[in-house]
């Protein structure tokens, strides 16, 4: 951009370089590195209203000295890769037993399979659920909440069921537990609900009414 107004790449003095795409953060970092001119490709986004990264231009040389080094250590870094991704399946797998198990602590009558369920759903990485955040890492009582809440909504009541009339524009109607108790999202709300479900679970074959169980 020059006075507000683009410029071909001649005229910019960048019609010399070559484009790498985005895909490689190894060879972009490096190529980077290496090359004295650079400049960053972007392109405007009309669905998401932004200008979003595509590549950046580098010098020649720059790049064949980055593709040369990352031939050169690919298997080491392809090692590396897998042992990072070791760790964090590791990792992943840790953070889910400490989280069935506060969950379990929390909800005592949360059936230990839906406990486990719960937090496998909610610890997923890279989801943006309440389990990947600095509180649900934690085991911070108000993170595992809201995510028994919202399994308790999806799993035991009508909230995913077709609703008649609802545009999304308005708040979403209420709606129904099948186990009877409110669905509220209070922790007293929630056990009272995941304490119900248990004992219906079972009771259910001996002709239980679950009204009776809240």
């Amino acid at each position: 951009m020059e006075a507000e107004q683009p410029l071909c790449l001649p005229c910019a003095h960048l019609d010399d370089l070559e484009y790498l795409p985005s895909g490689d953060a190894a060879l972009t970092r490096r190529a980077a590195k290496y090359s004295g001119r650079t400049a960053v490709v972007v392109r405007f986004s009309r669905s998401r209203g932004r200008y979003e990264r595509q590549g950046i231009l580098v010098e020649r040389a720059g790049l064949e000295k980055a593709e040369q080094e990352c031939t050169a250590d690919a298997a080491e870094r392809a090692a590396a890769r897998a042992r990072g991704a070791t760790q964090r399946r590791e990792l992943d797998r840790e953070l889910v037993a400490r989280m069935t198990k506060q969950i379990a602590t929390l909800f005592p009558g949360c059936p230990p399979r839906d406990a486990a369920a719960i937090a496998q759903h909610t610890a997923v990485r890279g989801s943006g659920r309440v389990g990947r955040n600095g509180a649900g890492r934690n085991l911070e009582e108000r993170a595992l909440a809201a995510a028994v809440a919202a399994a308790v909504r999806h799993k035991h009541t009508e909230y995913d069921a077709p609703t008649g009339g609802w545009s999304g524009s308005s708040p979403r109607p209420a709606t129904g537990c099948r186990s009877g108790a409110s669905d509220s999202g209070s922790l007293e709300g929630i056990r009272r609900v995941t304490g119900a479900r248990y004992v219906l679970s079972q009771r259910e074959h001996s002709g239980c009414d679950s009204s009776m169980l809240i």
